[in-house]
Formats: C-alpha cells, structure tokens, sequence
C-alpha cells in the first residue's frame, strides 16, 4: 500500500477535521473507515423506503463545532437558531430562544411569582461568562486547572466554579431552583447519553460540554442534516488531498514512536504517526493490548416522519412546542427516579425522554411528496436507557419503550401521534428505533456510549498533561484524534483538531531534533 505522513483509523467527523488540517499543512494522509461511507454517527440517510426524507439518523444538532474550525477548513455548513429553546408541556413552560417576556410570563404561570425567571436568568448568565471563558480553550494545550478556575471566575459570579465543577449538580439546582419542572429542564443537559445520578459529578461534566459549545452553548440545525456537515468535512479533507478509503476494516495498528504500521483488508500501510478516531477500548484491541473497560451508552434513538404535526394541549403552537426540545418525564424528581431504576436494572416506569422537529428549523432534508404536503420529521432521544437493560429485552424491550414514549407523548397531544405518522412504500408507519446495542452494531460504538467513554474536563487534572493536547498514549507517534480524546464527544471536530495540531507540533520537534 506504500506509506504516508499520517493514517488515520476511522471515518468519522473527527478524523475528517484531523486529515483535512494535516493535508492542508502538506502531510500525506491516509484515511482508513470500515463502513461504506465516511461520517460515523454524523450522517444524513433515506431511513423509510421510498419517502423523500434524509434523516440525521444518529446525531441530529450542533453546538460544540467552532466558528474557528468552519473557517480554517472553509467549510460551507450553515447552522440555524431554532424558533424555541424548549417547552415542557407537564408544567406548561415554554423557553423562548431568548428568554423574555413569553418565558417570564411561562414562569410566573408555572411558579405563581417572578422569582424563578430570575434565578433562572441569573444562572444562564453566568453559565453564558463560562462559555465565553472556556470555549477558546477547547483549541489549545491543556492548561493546569487552576489556570482554568482563574479564567471563569474573572467573568463570573463567585460561586460558579464551585457549582460546576466542584459539587454535585444536583445540589447546585435544589440550592438555586425551587420548582422541580424547573430544575428538570436545567438538569436534562447533564444526562444526555450519560447514565448518572444528578449527584455524580459525571452528570456536571456532561453538563459543562452541553452549555460551552463555540462559547454560547447553542443547540443549532444543520442545514441539509448532519450528513451535509460530514459531506463538507468529507469535501475539505480530499480538496488538500488527503486520500479517504471506505470499506476498509483496520484488523491491526503497530506504533513504536518512531514508526508505525496499519493492517486492513489484508494489505498494509506504513506511516510515521497513527490517529486513532475508534473508541479507545477498540484501539486497545488493534494494537493487542488488555481492553480497558467502557461506560454504558445510555439512550434510545427513535426517528419519525409525520403528514402533520399534531394540536399541543394547553394551547402553545405546536410549531414553538416541537422547534425546540420538549422535555417529557424530565422533571428533577422523575429524572432522578428513572436513574435508580434503571442503576437497579429496571426500566423506568416513567422513562424520560426529549423530542425535536428538524424541519421547523430546515425543510430542506424533505422531497417529493413530503415537501410539498408539508410532512415533518421528529426525534425523541431517551435518556436512562443504559445498554445492560437491552441484553435481555433487546428488540423487545426497546418496541415497548417506544410504546411508552408514545403513551406519554400522547397524554399532551389533543390525538394520537400514531394518527400523523407517515406511511413508506409498503405501509408500514415510518417511525424506527435504536438502542445502545444497535448503535454498537451498526457504527461500532462500544456499549453504544456516543462519548467513546466517560466524559472529562477540559483542563489539565495532573501535572504531566499541561501543555499537551488531551490525545496523548502511550507511543508518541499514537494519538487519538475521536470523541474519546479528551474534550472529544459530540459532534466538535475539536478531537481531531488537537490531534492534527499534537502531530504537527510532533513533526517540528522531529524536525529541529535534539537541542
């Protein structure tokens, strides 16, 4: 197969980001992905045979991709601000994009005061100083912790870094919040794909990376679905010439720091540095190594396309109710119950789930029949699902949680969701589901965990890491350049990112040699 400057292990977003960034610096890249096609989770498909409708079938929304990345590659993506933040219909309490005077009368209808609305406001500030304050440093070497604590608490009231990153969340929302609706839409950023208790402080870091995406913490739409941005990243990278090979299963990765070899299908590459984009438990396999153990994925995905989107109870539009996240079960007290059932491996009673509407936001991913009769699609993302409930109940137990998803969904709505549903070519309701297990199957995502593995802070939590890139190993031409790297997980590029800019700095000092 010859040899080349870089391989890199996988296709996903991040390790487009890295191979762009590396060709563009004049490296020879090699891309290795054992699919068919190049994205990972970020990926647009025709899910219902025969209908006009590219879903974003895994990942659906964007926050954490920097302004800074878009621009260096030249990436054509356009991402859209959704008309609504989220609405919780059990308390009635819609959130508008920028909370004002339709939020606070929400607030005052739910609380019976303004009291409330003003924590509320007071706590989005400050998270909003953090993110200013955090976000650049995604894009750098690790700084010590200190050094990053000095940074939020120049921007933000005293007790921030201390609620964030010091103590329980939980604690943090019974302190500041006094209605459990309340608390429950704040706390629902910390358990997306995360399998925590509001008082683990796994549950603050999965909070911290869902509140500083490109330092504003907005939840936005690709335009086109989320293959477009994988089509734009997929674009960059073989523009600099970057060379991307799908179909092609990597069965071993050698790295001795000084050269490297990657086995696929047979054939061989050499290379002076290895990225990994795979999890880090299956790098551990490639190289024949003890595989380290890996955090439960902890969410069902269920994809619907629908004739029409049906009448909210309560009287809200079902157009703000579905552009944002409406939040179902997802109280403080529910989301609470729900961990401890499933931690005792029970499926919720109540499972809490959150749903969206892409094409409020962007009807473009609609053709045909759908987009002219105006159809719509929608998400639900389920959280407190860890993959071990499926080992058992697999496709069963994921129907009869949809079943209830749907029931609960159903209590809001003023008829039955499954009366809107579209129907594919051969008649069936166009509605899927994946579990964590089906994520593991079909994009090798490991229990289903979409972060690769626990969650960690962006900074330096030892002396050692200051000043590197957060996708070190242990061989110093090895770097892991996917969602596992640290400050990886969601769709940033900011893995692959740090890995480009960790082999390059590598290259330098090769380069220069000794001193």
């Amino acid at each position: 197969m010859g040899s080349y400057d870089v391989v890199v292990v996988g296709g996903g977003h991040n390790a487009l980001v890295a191979a762009a960034y590396l060709a563009r610096a004049g490296r020879s890249v090699l891309v290795l992905e054992k699919l068919d096609h190049v994205g990972g989770a970020a990926v647009s498909e025709h899910v219902f045979p025969g209908v006009g409708a590219r879903l974003s079938r895994y990942s659906y929304l964007v926050s954490l991709l920097p302004d800074r990345i878009a621009s260096d590659l030249g990436l054509r993506v356009e991402l859209r601000s959704r008309a609504a933040s989220s609405y919780t219909p059990a308390g009635n309490l819609l959130v508008e994009r920028a909370p004002g005077a339709v939020t606070a009368a929400s607030f005052r209808a739910l609380t019976g005061s303004d009291a409330e609305f003003e924590r509320w406001q007071r706590w989005y500030a400050d998270l909003a100083a953090l993110a200013r304050a955090l976000a650049p440093t995604l894009l750098e070497p690790l700084v010590p912790r200190e050094h990053a604590r000095i940074r939020v608490d120049a921007v933000a009231r005293a007790r921030l870094w201390e609620q964030v990153f010091e103590r329980p969340l939980g604690v943090t929302l019974e302190e500041l919040f006094a209605d459990d609706v309340v608390r429950g839409v704040v706390a629902t950023d910390a358990l997306i794909g995360t399998h925590a208790s509001l008082h683990d402080l796994k549950a603050n870091r999965c909070f911290l990376y869902h509140v500083i995406g490109n330092g504003t913490g907005e939840w936005k739409v690709p335009v086109g679905g989320m293959g477009a941005v994988t089509a734009e990243l997929l674009r960059a990278a073989r523009e600099a010439g970057a060379e991307v090979v799908t179909g092609a299963e990597v069965s071993r990765v050698d790295a001795d720091g000084e050269h490297a070899e990657v086995e696929f299908d047979g054939r061989t590459a050499g290379a002076r540095f290895v990225l990994s984009g795979v999890a880090p438990r299956v790098l551990d396999s490639l190289r024949g190594k003890e595989e380290r153990p890996v955090a439960e994925g902890s969410q069902v995905k269920v994809n619907m396309l629908l004739r029409r989107l049906p009448e909210v109870r309560g009287g809200v539009d079902p157009e703000l109710a579905f552009a944002g996240t409406l939040h179902l079960g997802e109280s403080y007290s529910q989301l609470e119950a729900a961990y401890r059932e499933s931690a005792a491996g029970r499926v919720p009673s109540a499972p809490p789930a959150e749903v969206y509407c892409h094409t409020l936001t962007d009807p473009s991913i609609l053709s045909g029949e759908p987009a002219e009769q105006g159809w719509h699609t929608l998400t639900l993302f389920g959280l407190h699902t860890p993959a071990a409930l499926f080992e058992q109940g697999g496709e069963a137990l994921r129907d009869r949680l949809v079943d209830r998803y749907l029931a609960a969904l159903n209590e809001h709505l003023e008829e039955p969701l499954q009366e809107c549903l579209a129907q594919d070519a051969e008649g069936r309701p166009c509605l899927e589901a994946r579990s964590p297990l089906d994520l593991e199957a079909e994009l090798g995502l490991l229990r289903g965990n979409i972060f690769h593995d626990e969650l960690r802070w962006p900074f330096a939590e030892d002396e050692e890491e200051v000043g590197r890139w957060g996708v070190e190993t242990d061989v110093p031409n090895l770097f892991v350049c996917g969602a596992g790297a640290r400050r990886g997980g969601g769709v940033s590029g900011i893995g692959g990112h740090n890995a480009a800019m960790a082999v390059l700095e590598r290259w330098g000092a090769r380069s220069r040699g000794p001193s």
